[in-house]
């Protein structure tokens, strides 16, 4: 996760740590405004992205990765979201696992769970969870 520790304002406050993020979405067009929207309202710098499966999981595969947070959808063009929590999200910890999908029903949800996922968003309504849930998430990382 973090290695360094957290600095310090000088008025005592904790600055947040940049969350380094590796973000799975196949449209084009989400990705590119889901990575400006995260880099401008949460302490975010996307390392990374992929479309389908197998790239997500040639990914996770290199030794030299190196994220805090992976995000990501459960229709791809090529394969699953489903695939790449099975894969990687209990083997690669200890980064974060959220999906961010617009099926985000009560059974996919405890399906992505049963699979490693930390958090499930529904990218139609519950966008502004997320980016709370991204600014925590660099808030606990600073202090630790």
């Amino acid at each position: 996760m973090v290695t360094s520790g957290a600095s310090r304002h000088p008025l005592g406050t904790t600055r947040m740590h940049t969350l380094k993020t590796y973000l799975v979405e196949d449209s084009a067009i989400i990705r590119e405004s889901l990575i400006s929207l995260l880099e401008e309202a949460a302490p975010i710098e996307v390392v990374g992205t992929a479309e389908d499966e197998q790239t997500a999981l040639t990914w996770i595969d290199q030794p030299a990765r190196d994220c805090d947070l992976i995000i990501v959808d459960i229709y791809l063009k090529g394969g699953s979201g489903l695939g790449v929590l099975k894969a990687g999200a209990g083997v690669f910890k200890p980064a974060k696992w959220v999906v961010l999908s617009n099926h985000a029903t009560p059974e996919m949800r405890a399906r992505c769970m049963e699979l490693g996922a930390d958090c499930v968003f529904d990218k139609s309504n519950e966008i502004d969870e997320l980016l709370l849930y991204c600014n925590q998430l660099a808030q606990s990382d600073a202090l630790n």
